[in-house]
């Protein structure tokens, strides 16, 4: 293991530049679809060393004497994204002909950009280095941190955070419900970092030790919670039947002007009325994907008078659709991606609009300078979508309440926020259709079902091409579809199992734990430069 560690720390030149990229690269083969978790020991293992062997001139400036660590850790970063986030250009070439131009941007341009993240934490890591387990301290302790920036800086993208390499399943999910996804991360960098320890023996006994008691926590934590003393389902003698509809919608389809929407729209119908398998009860709640609505219902009351000829007087139907609101004479209408609740009589009982929108699929930012660069939405919609100013609450006809998220809104955990205590579960639509039969799906879905641990709530998921499923408060999958299945999924309210304590106050536990960190980095930093004295 040390003459390993020596010819990583020497390496040099190309082989150096190489080994970052294919460090970061490895890493990927922790998330989703693969789920090897143990891919992530080496690519830490490997950037420590890698860390370890960036020295600089000792005449050299901050910058200077940074700038090793910072190259080291943005060519990790590059190389952990472009495998990660690769198929973002799927969604491009839908309509190859306006946005293929841009593919390099999506594959190699935004992979460049969060790769910054991951260079200014091994810089800042590398100011608190010593020669034992104070530098793994520093490292996961910069890599929470940046990690928490990449999450709410620029609107925020905190997509495949490498914590979530640690939580490939429901048994390793659980610790996020006590410190959440950052705090995961900062635990996660530290395991994963431990068998660097081994190639130059510095803290060898006391990091491995601490490292395997964290990762026996994180395990022995998610045993008690999954295997332990459950607590009883809260009484109801009539639970609501809840119905999944994946149509399976192509993107193409959905984009084309001259497509049958009639078609389209009655396809939905058609799943929704299917009778229950196995000679369950009828849905009292049906659930269409994101935008399934084919055109502006409230300009189109033959459809409404459709969905009240399909439904029973008793049930709810929520589904995602455009919404439009006049602006008065002189002004442009403005669109909102968005879900109703429209009840047995074909009347819209409740309304939410997303909030947190994609930037360059939904807006443009600085769109009065980028138009005239010919840069427009993914998503076709003049003027894009706007935001909503606050989320509110779906309240059903029957008093149940879901908190609505529209897409990739349920990456970000600061967004469950306001009024998710008063909650009966999660919703969210969603349409992964642009992404095709890519990791991306996969990936997405589970960001989905860490929000359901963190919050301690039921998710109910719905996709166009999937992933759809119903999924408890701990993670479990109840029912569902896998990707680019047709059809639809029936479950009970009662089968998700009683609601867990959402009262966790995960974001204090994440700085507690991102101070102990620091504070560990510099008595070892302050210790090493003692010593060197």
């Amino acid at each position: 293991m040390e003459r390993l560690a020596d010819r990583v720390i020497l390496a040099w030149g190309v082989k150096r530049v190489a080994l970052a990229a294919l460090a970061g690269a490895f890493g990927v083969l922790a998330l989703p679809p693969f789920g090897f978790f143990a891919a992530m020991f080496v690519s830490f293992t490997l950037l420590v060393w890698l860390i370890d062997g960036s020295a600089a001139a000792p005449e050299s400036g901050l910058i200077g004497r940074l700038w090793p660590s910072f190259a080291v850790g943005w060519l990790f970063g590059f190389g952990y994204f472009v495998a990660g986030l690769w198929w973002l250009g799927h969604a491009l070439m839908i309509d190859a002909e306006a946005f293929a131009w841009a593919l390099p941007l999506a594959i190699l341009g935004l992979p460049a950009v969060l790769a910054i993240f991951y260079g200014v934490a091994a810089a800042l890591a590398r100011t608190m280095w010593s020669d034992g387990m104070g530098r793994i301290a520093a490292l996961a302790a910069s890599f929470g941190l940046l990690e928490w920036l990449r999450s709410v800086l620029f609107t925020g993208f905190p997509w495949n955070a490498v914590g979530y390499g640690m939580t490939p399943v429901p048994l390793m999910m659980q610790s996020a419900h006590v410190i959440g996804i950052m705090g995961i991360t900062s635990l996660s960098v530290f395991i994963f970092a431990a068998p660097a320890l081994l190639g130059t023996r510095q803290g060898a006994k006391l990091g491995l030790s601490l490292a395997a008691l964290l990762f026996a926590v994180h395990i022995g934590y998610g045993a008690y919670i999954l295997f332990g003393p459950q607590p009883a389902p809260a009484p109801d003698s009539k639970s609501p039947v809840i119905r999944l509809v994946q149509p399976m919608i192509e993107q193409t389809a959905k984009m084309d002007n001259d497509a049958d929407r009639a078609a389209i729209f009655e396809k939905h119908l058609k799943l929704s009325v299917e009778p229950p398998k196995d000679g369950g009860r009828k849905p009292d709640i049906i659930v269409w994907p994101e935008t399934s609505i084919p055109f502006i219902l409230t300009d189109n009351q033959d459809a409404l008078s459709r969905i009240a000829d399909t439904l029973d007087d008793n049930q709810i139907l929520i589904a995602g659709a455009v919404r439009v609101e006049d602006m008065g004479p002189g002004n442009p209408p403005r669109y909102y991606n968005s879900i109703y609740v429209i009840d047995g009589r074909g009347q819209i009982a409740g309304a939410a609009d997303k909030v947190h929108l994609v930037p360059f699929g939904e807006y443009v930012p600085f769109e009065s300078i980028l138009d005239d660069f010919g840069i427009q939405n993914v998503v076709e919609m003049p003027g894009g979508f706007s935001p909503a100013a606050t989320r509110q609450l779906l309240t059903l006809p029957t008093g149940i309440k879901f908190y609505p998220l529209v897409c990739y809104e349920i990456i970000f955990p600061d967004e469950m926020t306001g009024d998710l205590g008063v909650a009966n579960a999660i919703l969210n639509v969603t349409n992964d259709a642009w992404f095709g039969a890519t990791p991306g799906p996969y990936q997405h879905f589970q960001q989905a079902r860490l929000r359901a641990v963190e919050t301690g709530l039921p998710l109910i998921r719905n996709g166009n091409s999937g992933i759809s499923a119903i999924v408890n408060a701990r993670g479990e999958v109840i029912a569902g579809l896998g990707l680019n299945e047709t059809g639809f999924v029936d479950a009970t309210i009662e089968s998700f199992g009683a609601q867990r304590d959402p009262g966790y106050p995960r974001q204090t536990y994440f700085w507690l734990l991102e101070i102990l960190l620091f504070a560990i980095a510099l008595v070892s930093r302050l210790g090493f430069v003692f010593k060197q004295n």
